[in-house]
């Protein structure tokens, strides 16, 4: 069979031999990052080859005009609007170092972002006065949609100016209700920022549709590209069927392609871009062709495979897992919502142990998931966060589901991790 486009057709056990995966372990964590195919890797390799010592230029090819439209294609959006950069973390940094905040502005958050995200609001907090308002999300199984959109609603103040969410929390797994949140800002004429680590490669998604400014995601966690690559999603045009706000102003502040002198075109009001934001963020001097060639192959892989099929898979894992887990620890266990269908993502975090106060027992918890890697080769992670209410900061096991996991491998994992608490216990 070819394998250049005869993925849609194959099964997942032909799929999960596209990923250089290690035999003996059980890969769970790919929310901190994920396992790279075969084809990925050789096409980093190849690329490195070509140009490696050669006489290629590589400041125009840094701008992968060509990789770049390929992934924009994916998320249904235009190379103007993709960049590729390092990781989802510069990415974040790039964009809230490039809105145009003043002192007594307000960026409303949520207490369970990224540290990145939070650490470079914080920053511009002690530079510049702005000031970060941040609220605690819901935790538990029971949670709804409506609470999170409530929650945020009740924040906002005349004095808000960006609206900053993670699309789904690295911490419980929450998947915000994103596009009720980005209706939500333009009602309020917000600035919507969007950590989007976790999305790439999980959700088949229109980056446009969502409604968002901004996105930045991981290309090495769900999209299974290399270390060190992310995208970075910037709102290059207004279509109204999807944001009808203007375009927010905002500064590329690394970029080796903004004018010398001068000014850029005014920003667009329409669907025709008036400048590429994409180069000017994307040119910042010499850069690897390779990765941004290994990025652009994993999305078309995800593309080959069928970005549907995919999210299908993962969800469909995912069901197994929390039912799995509700049923060996209980529901009251689980941090990651579970009742409300909108909410669920593959990132599933839950209290192991018996007894409640081990919630706050970070080097129990943390010696849990140790234990889990070193004595039975199973790879998952502890996360912390605030609990609405609580006085202590919780930790909780998290385990994510991808499409090369197996149900059986999720029998496994539970079986042990339930063992393994009771040891503990």
């Amino acid at each position: 069979m070819s394998q250049t486009m005869g993925w849609r057709d194959s099964s997942w056990d032909e799929i999960r031999g596209m990923f250089a995966l290690a035999p003996d372990a059980v890969h769970l964590n790919t929310g901190t990052v994920g396992a790279m195919p075969h084809d990925v890797l050789d096409t980093a390799d190849r690329v490195t080859r070509e140009w490696t010592g050669g006489l290629m230029d590589v400041y125009p090819p840094g701008m992968y005009p060509g990789y770049r439209g390929t992934i924009a294609q994916a998320f249904g959006v235009d190379q103007d609007e993709i960049v590729i950069c390092h990781n989802a973390t510069e990415g974040m940094a790039r964009v809230i170092h490039g809105l145009d905040l003043r002192a007594g502005d307000e960026v409303l958050t949520t207490t369970h972002e990224c540290y990145s995200v939070l650490s470079n609001f914080n920053l511009l907090r002690n530079r510049h006065g702005v000031v970060l308002t941040t609220v605690t999300l819901p935790t538990g199984y029971d949670v709804r949609a409506e609470e999170i959109v409530a929650l945020f609603e009740a924040a906002i103040t005349p004095r808000t100016k960006v609206l900053a969410f993670a699309g789904i929390t690295l911490f419980t797994g929450t998947l915000l209700p994103i596009r009720a949140l980005c209706e939500l800002a333009q009602r309020n004429g917000l600035t919507t920022v969007i950590d989007g680590a976790l999305v790439a490669g999980m959700l088949d998604c229109d980056f446009r549709a969502l409604g968002a400014d901004f996105i930045t995601c991981s290309g090495s966690k769900y999209q299974c590209g290399p270390l060190g690559t992310g995208l970075l999603y910037v709102r290059n045009k207004v279509h109204p069927e999807h944001n009808p706000l203007p375009l927010p102003e905002f500064w590329p502040i690394i970029s080796t392609w903004y004018p010398m002198k001068g000014a850029p075109p005014p920003r667009t009001t329409t669907a025709v871009a008036s400048c590429n934001m994409g180069d000017y963020l994307q040119s910042a001097g010499s850069a690897s062709i390779a990765r941004g060639a290994a990025l652009a192959r994993a999305c078309e892989l995800w593309d080959e495979i069928g970005r549907d099929r995919i999210e299908q898979r993962i969800f469909d894992l995912a069901r197994h897992a929390r039912d799995r887990i509700a049923e060996r620890f209980g529901v009251a266990a689980m941090y990651s919502p579970g009742a409300d269908p909108r909410l669920r993502s593959p990132l599933i975090a839950f209290h192991p142990f018996r007894d409640p106060r081990d919630a706050w027992n970070v080097k129990k918890v943390g010696a849990f998931v140790a234990r889990l890697e070193a004595e039975h080769r199973i790879w998952a992670r502890w996360t912390e966060f605030d609990v609405a209410g609580s006085p202590h900061q919780h930790y909780a096991a998290r385990l994510c589901t991808h499409i090369f996991n197996t149900h059986a491998e999720i029998d496994h994992a539970v079986d042990v991790m339930g063992q393994l608490a009771d040891d503990m216990s």
